[in-house]
């Protein structure tokens, strides 16, 4: 293999479909990681130019680590992981679902958190190793709606700096990557989407291919270590009381 390769969580569909493709568009040869998207992740692959898939549920994070002890002993030029993979369920500020927090932090924060440590500790690349981790604009535009996804991402967002500190290759980074509303989620429809992800400064909808140039930049390592750059046409710079999917259902301004 004389691409440099890339693994993507997540990258069968959504915002990981999209980065897939953009880093296959820039010569990398890339890893679809899915769950239960095999049908998906399949198709994708096969319709870049330099694709693989692997299969792992994060929800078990000894299979995490294993998973990139593996692709790390056969890849040797490894230079990106983009930590994409999260679950979106529903609970409130005020009645936290168990179940739904245990998940998200363990899928969203913990499992990505070990998989940087074991690659950062394994990968052979002689490039520098450079770490995505894909957050959310709600870290700058907090609102009590998903709270334990969001707690999730906070989780995440403040390993960021601590391992950019830690030692290791100079030429290695950590990032994060925090997209706004930009694809129809939870229980939105299409059209509702339409609508209310115009809620941000620009009053314009980002789109999937923007947060995959950005991934794209970031592995180039351009950026110092520890940054986290938003993707979201202004949305974390306002104070939104709800997700934009109630504020738009209920009329609400902010």
């Amino acid at each position: 293999m004389t691409l440099p390769a890339v693994l993507i969580t997540g990258g069968a569909k959504r915002l990981g479909a999209a980065m897939a493709q953009q880093f296959a568009a820039d010569g990398w040869h890339v890893v679809i990681h899915y769950r239960s998207s095999r049908k998906a992740a399949e198709a994708l692959a096969t319709s870049l130019p330099s694709a693989e898939t692997i299969a792992c549920d994060l929800a078990d994070g000894d299979a995490a680590v294993a998973m990139v002890e593996k692709l790390a002993a056969r890849m040797p030029d490894w230079r990106a992981l983009v930590n994409s993979a999260s679950i979106f369920s529903y609970d409130s500020v005020t009645e936290l679902d168990p179940d739904a927090n245990r998940q998200a932090m363990q899928i969203n924060a913990l499992s990505p958190v070990r998989m940087t440590q074991t690659y950062l500790a394994n990968s052979k690349t002689p490039h520098g190793r450079r770490v995505v981790q894909i957050l959310d604009q709600k870290l700058a535009n907090p609102n009590p709606d998903f709270f334990s996804y969001t707690m999730s991402k906070h989780a995440l967002a403040a390993t960021i700096p601590m391992q950019a500190m830690a030692p290791q290759r100079t030429s290695d980074r950590i990032y994060g990557l925090a997209p706004g509303a930009i694809l129809a989620s939870h229980d939105q429809t299409e059209q509702e989407a339409e609508v209310s992800h115009l809620r941000n400064l620009l009053r314009r909808r980002t789109w999937p291919d923007e947060v995959a140039k950005t991934a794209v930049f970031l592995a180039g390592g351009h950026v110092a270590s520890g940054a986290t750059i938003y993707v979201d046409s202004g949305q974390h710079l306002l104070s939104q009381s709800r997700d934009v999917i109630y504020l738009e259902r209920e009329g609400l301004t902010a």
